[in-house]
Order: structure tokens, then C-alpha cells, then sequence
């Protein structure tokens, strides 16, 4: 018998609805259209089994022999639709998921099917399980990760990664694939990074899930960020900023016109404290925009728009594009080159409240970084009304925390009492063995005055104008840690992890 042969071919997969394509995958049997016409497509290696299921069959389609690489290119879109339409929405009733980590490992080791794709049931209830669990636990990202012989999961908890479970090397691959398939990306693509957003539902809330998808050296590997929609965005108050932080700021945040700055390092929780300050301000007579890299809160009452590099939508595009839009507020994700700031501060100028984010470790440090980017000193201190440094610091867990002694030298160096208690972290049942619980914001706020303002024109540098703002008053990061743990709210490690040396 001799079949035409096609060679390196992209066909588009025929999906009858009739046809149990589950088993015809299963022996090498695949369906094209070949020039218009319905046709059976197999390969030279396993031409007899799939010649044996077409028989079976009742179909008159014509055979065609494809290459390898041409077969497998086609059953990746079968496997992608097959995916589908097993479970278009992601349902989380009770029955799919596992709620508790030791029930979900023992499911994992018993549970053959999982590596059988016949049933992609057991796979579905493992990965809704891991996303209930993760919220569970309060995790803001999910790391599912292929090392050489296994797989592991680890949540990122109150800032820090904390391992949850292992995972079988051939059960990661069908974990990702599954993820791939509710983020709507290409699950037959294994070699390039991709990027994609789904939405799930558990216990009656909605949570939108950004998806980052890299190829590594042993497989891929995947970090969800659960993101939070706008009934979850904390105010000012309840990130755990000092009162007269809150108070000094909400008097900025009523300014028609000016630019406020939130700086600190990755992951310090600037954006979620802009959007706090936006919900402050969000009224029904105010037009409010922001550009974002990428749009982390899902807001209601304001307009959002994410940065595209690809087409050239960038922050300093965007802010052009929202100068047109007759704004009040503007909020721009990042200042991160000199055109931005120079349209950030000139649109600040011309009448609009804006506000930003700068990577500075404090407050003072933003002036000379704008000065950097090519501001003009005159152009900073007439637009600049405030900029806020912030930092997360982690919070011992109350129910395990341990007195501990410090050493002369370290309360010296630190400038601490030597007749309070100190507290150290243990780890317990309660904090899932971390030694912390929660995580609090603590900042220092630079007020742009009068005597600041005569310090820029002056030519003093931000060492100068920081210690002259410290003696009239301003209280520092550092100094709002040697407050916590006098208090015992955190520990001495974790405070020099966050900065109590720099001052």
C-alpha cells in the first residue's frame, strides 16, 4: 500500500465531533484537511497501529504519511483543544479541591492516574488545590519550578519563599501544561518565555493570577502573582503606616496639583500603597488615569492602562497619550528614564496631581536622582510636594516569639536601650514555621517645605538636606525600627534585613 507523503507541513487540526480523538491521539491517528479534502494523517513508525484504529472507524478519509516533526506539531494543537474543551472554567467546588497539604501530598502519591492522559481530572484538582492553598496561607506568588530529577512548589509568604511541596518530574510537566491552558497560552510551545493572565474563582471570589512562564536548562518553570481586585486594596492606615504618616500624606494627596513620589526597593509594596492614595482621592468628579507595568489591582473607578513595549505603548508614550484624556490624577507605575520624568513633572506643573514610583533606598536620595535623569533644580522644587520611602518588614509571630540578649556592641551600633527585652523568631504551627506573621509598612515622609526648598537652591546634597530634615523633626525608617523592636514587634535580623543601619 502506498500513501501519499507530505513533508514538513503545518496542518491545522479537523475536530469531529463524533470522532473520540482521545483515542485516536492514543494510536497515532490525527485528522487534516490536505488541499480541501478530510484526511487521515499517521506517520512511517506507527503506521500498522494507526491503520488497525482507522479500521475500526467508520470513515472513508484518504491516508496520508507526514514526518515526525510535521505529526507532532499537529497533535500539540489536538492535545491544546482536547485541553479545552475537558474544562473550559476553572470550577472550585468543594469536590475538586484538597484543602489540607498533607491530604494533597498523599493524593499526589497515590493518585496513578495523574501521568495517565486519558483523565485530566486528578491533574485539574491538583492545581486548583495548589492555588486554594497558597491563598490560603496568604502567598502572594506561586514558584513551580523543574529541577533535574524533580519538581517543587514554594509560595512566597510575607515577603519570603517558603517550600510546599515536591513534585514527580513527569507530573510538573502536565502541572505547567494545565496552567498554560487557563492562561491561554500555547502549550506545544516549549522554548520561549510567555506571558499570560488568568482569572479563577474560589469560595465566591474572584482572583485575577498573572502568569510568567520561562524555559530553564531542566524544563520550565512558572511564577503566579495572585493579584487583588479593588475591594482588597488596604488603606493607608491598615498597611500599618504611623499615624501622623497617614495624616501628613492625606493633607499632600488634596493638592489640585503637584507630584508625590513613593520610593523603595522591588517588592517594598509602592504600589499597592499608590493605589491606596488613589482610593483616598477617588471621587466621581474626578478623572483619574494611570499607566502601569503591568496593572497589578484590578480598580473599579479609575482608568488603567498597561504598558506594551512590543508596540511602543511605553510610560513616557502613555503619559502623552493620557495629557489628551483631560485628567485630574495621573499615576505613573514607574519614573524610570528622563523623558518620563520630564513629562511627570511638566504635566504636575501644568496643573494635574501626579503620582509615581523611584528606586531610591530613602526619601532625600530622589532628588538627586531626578537631578540625574536631567531635571532642572527649579523644575523639582516647584512640582515636588512629598516623597514617601517605604519598606515591609516582617512581624514576629506572637504566639512563638522567644526573649532574647543582644550584644553591648550590637545595641551601641543600633542605638537601643540595654535594660529592654529583645525577641527572636522560633517558628510554630501558627506561622507555618517561619517565625513571622503579617507583614507591617513603615516609612518616612520627606515634606518638600520652605527650608527644603532653600536647601535645593542652595546646592546642598541629599546627605546634607536628610540630616537637616532629621533635626527638624523627620522620623526615619530606621528610627520607626528601633521602635518595633523596643516594642518586640519584629526581630533584630529582620531589621537589618530592612535597613536599621542605613539610618
Amino acid at each position: 500500500m502506498h500513501f501519499p507523503r507530505l513533508q514538513d507541513v503545518n496542518l491545522e487540526p479537523l475536530w469531529e465531533e463524533d470522532i473520540n480523538h482521545k483515542l485516536a491521539i492514543k494510536h497515532s491517528l490525527l485528522f487534516a484537511e490536505v488541499n480541501g479534502v478530510s484526511t487521515s494523517i499517521v506517520t512511517q513508525e506507527r503506521l500498522n497501529e494507526s491503520l488497525n484504529h482507522l479500521s475500526k472507524l467508520s470513515l472513508s478519509y484518504p491516508v496520508n504519511l507526514v514526518d515526525e516533526e510535521s505529526f507532532e506539531r499537529l497533535k500539540n494543537k489536538f492535545l491544546e483543544i482536547q485541553t479545552g474543551s475537558d474544562f473550559d472554567e476553572m470550577a472550585t467546588s468543594s469536590d475538586e479541591l484538597i484543602e489540607v497539604e498533607g491530604d494533597l501530598l498523599e493524593f499526589i502519591r497515590n493518585s496513578q492516574d495523574l501521568l495517565s492522559s486519558e483523565d485530566s481530572a486528578p491533574i485539574i484538582k491538583l492545581v486548583n488545590s495548589l492555588f486554594f492553598q497558597a491563598i490560603q496561607k496568604g502567598a502572594s506568588d506561586i514558584h513551580i519550578e523543574s529541577n533535574e530529577r524533580k519538581g517543587e512548589v514554594r509560595l512566597r509568604m510575607d515577603g519570603a519563599l517558603k517550600k510546599h511541596l515536591d513534585l514527580e518530574k513527569s507530573i510538573i510537566a502536565l502541572v505547567i501544561n494545565r496552567i498554560k491552558v487557563i492562561s491561554n497560552l500555547d502549550i506545544s510551545e516549549k522554548r520561549v518565555p510567555q506571558d499570560g493572565r488568568t482569572q479563577l474563582s474560589i469560595s465566591g471570589k474572584t482572583i485575577d493570577v498573572r502568569v510568567s512562564i520561562l524555559p530553564t536548562y531542566h524544563g520550565e518553570r512558572v511564577v503566579m502573582r495572585i493579584l487583588s481586585q479593588s475591594e482588597d486594596i488596604p488603606t493607608l492606615e491598615s498597611l500599618g503606616f504611623s499615624e501622623d504618616i497617614s495624616k501628613n500624606l492625606y493633607k499632600l494627596l488634596n493638592h489640585a496639583h503637584g507630584m508625590i513620589l513613593v520610593t523603595g526597593p522591588t517588592g517594598s509594596g509602592k504600589s499597592t500603597t499608590l493605589h491606596a492614595c488613589l482610593q483616598h482621592i477617588a471621587t466621581p468628579d474626578k478623572n483619574i488615569i494611570t499607566v502601569e507595568d503591568p496593572v497589578e489591582y484590578n480598580a473599579d473607578n479609575i482608568s488603567q492602562i498597561q504598558v506594551n513595549a512590543k508596540v511602543g505603548l511605553t510610560f513616557a508614550a502613555g503619559l502623552r497619550s493620557i495629557l489628551r484624556q483631560d485628567p485630574d490624577i495621573i499615576m505613573v507605575g514607574e519614573i524610570r528614564d528622563s523623558e518620563t520624568a520630564d513629562i511627570a513633572l511638566r504635566s504636575a506643573l501644568t496643573g494635574h496631581l501626579l503620582l509615581s514610583t523611584l528606586h531610591t533606598n530613602d526619601a532625600t536620595s530622589s532628588l538627586s536622582r531626578l537631578m540625574d535623569m536631567g531635571i532642572e533644580n527649579f523644575l523639582i522644587s516647584s512640582t515636588l510636594l512629598g516623597v514617601l520611602a517605604q519598606r515591609l518588614t516582617r512581624k514576629l509571630c506572637v504566639h512563638c516569639k522567644a526573649g532574647t540578649k543582644l550584644a553591648p556592641a550590637t545595641l551601641e551600633e543600633v542605638g537601643l536601650p540595654s535594660n529592654n527585652i529583645y525577641f527572636k523568631s522560633i517558628g510554630c504551627k501558627e506561622c507555618d514555621f517561619t517565625g513571622y506573621k503579617g507583614r507591617q509598612a513603615i516609612g518616612e515622609l520627606f515634606i518638600i517645605n520652605d527650608h527644603a526648598k532653600e536647601m535645593m537652591k542652595d546646592g546642598f546634597n541629599d546627605h546634607q538636606v536628610r540630616e537637616a530634615m532629621k533635626k527638624r523633626g523627620m522620623v526615619t525608617i530606621a528610627d520607626k525600627l528601633r521602635s518595633m523592636l523596643i516594642a518586640g514587634e519584629t526581630s533584630y535580623e529582620e531589621a537589618v534585613r530592612v535597613g536599621i543601619m542605613d539610618g
